[in-house]
């Protein structure tokens, strides 16, 4: 059974991008997409990709054999795709899943693994840069009923605050962890 399987969420729309980021292309040639899925299965075992119900998965750059789960509900905001990405998931046996986000390809191997290590069925792991909550956010087994229940575009937030108790941030000197794409420049910095 592994310890964590990676969620990588891109059923979003990118509108601040202005076309479809996910299938812009890395300074090496591979899309946006790929490169953070590449960078996942670096360090997880199973890595599902939440894509919309109309995405061909190799238009997005993504190879034949890679996990594909659907939101049908997308549009609906990030809560829904991430009740999407669980429900695919229920009969996956994980003591957590880390819930990563298609636009960020920079986070290192190293902190995915840290960040791992931490994890267990109780507890919600996340990163911490230069003071700042980052990304991916890993949820113990015993959230994902209530990751399930999500609408809206919200996300997970009102969730971590309700359960700060359990929440253990690590501290990484990883600016991967905060680093997105929200518009075409941001894929030539270094």
């Amino acid at each position: 059974m592994p310890k964590v399987i990676a969620l990588m969420l891109a059923a979003g729309r990118g509108s601040r991008f202005g076309s479809d980021k996910r299938v812009a292309l890395m300074v090496d040639g591979r899309s946006l997409l790929a490169a953070s899925v590449e960078r996942a299965q670096q360090v997880f075992s199973q890595v599902h990709v939440l894509l919309r119900a109309e995405d061909d998965p190799q238009t997005l750059g993504l190879a034949a054999d890679c996990q594909v789960i659907r939101c049908a509900e997308a549009d609906q905001g990030m809560g829904h795709s991430l009740a999407a990405g669980i429900r695919g998931l229920a009969g996956q046996d994980a003591e957590a899943i880390a819930v990563m986000l298609g636009d960020m390809p920079w986070v290192s191997a190293h902190s995915l693994q840290q960040l791992c290590d931490q994890a267990t069925p109780e507890r919600i792991v996340y990163p911490l840069c230069e003071g700042r909550r980052g990304h991916p956010v890993l949820f113990g087994r015993a959230f994902w009923p209530q990751l399930l229940n999500l609408t809206g575009d919200q996300g997970a937030r009102e969730l971590l605050q309700a359960h700060a108790a359990v929440c253990h941030p690590i501290v990484l000197d990883d600016a991967g962890v905060l680093r997105d794409v929200d518009r075409p420049e941001a894929l030539l910095a270094r």
